[in-house]
């Protein structure tokens, strides 16, 4: 309990030093984001085949309201911690990190979240504004239906942390993880709904997809806000979401442990 409280005092300072180092490192910032909006190019692709008829219920505005409504989870859940741990790992690091009285997962998920800002800052106005021109006919989401959103980001944040944790503890014991990032972020891509929505799959394919925890950390909370989730699926929805991030956190925990021993076996 006295390291939770330590830690629990201390993340407010984190959160201060990320925001500092965010914002010297504002044009990287801006680059990292700008390589992140691959839904504008599905956005375009799609607008232009639902202009002569719609795609199942997506017309050419349900595809504008959903593409930015991926742009936006995207960059408020999105984490890089596989390529810091690879780094701190290799080049030995990692060791300073370890003397610190705070859990270095802790002061990672600091620096990944004192980014949250800059980000808001650059690109969510023009997209939140693009998402209310958009939506049509469709009822306004109601205070329920925003509290309910805010539970999916944190937990689709969440999931994407520790399953980052979990890929980036496997440099502890191959030479990158980085190559094994690569294969998850490739099945990201297809099932987590970030190129085309998962209705639009193939009945069995979109079966699969949606038993997968890809979904919670990108779809489920785009699909909340979009009004795409059937009517009383929510609570049971994030019920699963919650679940996929608590027992993802429990294997980064104890990937995270089993290679911190190893490292420290070997004079990290």
């Amino acid at each position: 309990m006295s390291s939770l409280s330590r830690a629990a005092r201390a993340f407010p300072t984190l959160l201060r030093v990320g925001v500092a180092a965010a914002m010297a490192y504002r044009a990287e910032m801006l680059i990292w984001m700008l390589t992140t909006t691959m839904p504008l190019v599905s956005l375009a692709l799609w607008s232009a085949v639902a202009a002569s008829a719609p795609v199942g219920r997506f017309g050419a505005s349900d595809f504008t309201e959903y593409f930015l409504a991926i742009l936006i989870v995207r960059q408020l859940t999105g984490s890089w911690l596989v390529w810091e741990m690879n780094m701190d790992i290799k080049s030995g690091a990692l060791s300073q990190r370890l003397l610190k009285p705070i859990h270095p997962l802790i002061s990672y998920a600091a620096d990944n979240l004192a980014a949250l800002p800059l980000r808001a800052l650059l690109c969510l106005p023009i997209t939140v504004v693009a998402l209310v021109v958009t939506a049509g006919a469709r009822q306004p989401p109601t205070a329920l239906d925003l509290g309910l959103w805010v539970l999916a980001l944190v937990g689709a944040w969440l999931l994407n942390f520790f399953t980052m944790a979990l890929i980036g503890s496997l440099a502890f014991v191959i030479e990158s993880s980085t190559a094994v990032f690569d294969i998850y972020l490739a099945a990201f891509m297809i099932f987590a709904g970030y190129l085309v929505p998962l209705e639009l799959f193939p009945p069995w394919l979109g079966d699969v997809a949606r038993v997968l925890p890809f979904r919670y950390s990108l779809a489920f909370p785009v699909e909340l806000i979009t009004g795409l989730l059937e009517p009383g699926r929510a609570l049971v929805e994030l019920g699963v979401q919650w679940s996929f991030a608590a027992g993802t956190a429990a294997a980064a925990l104890v990937a995270w442990r089993a290679g911190v021993r190893r490292f420290a076996a070997f004079g990290g």
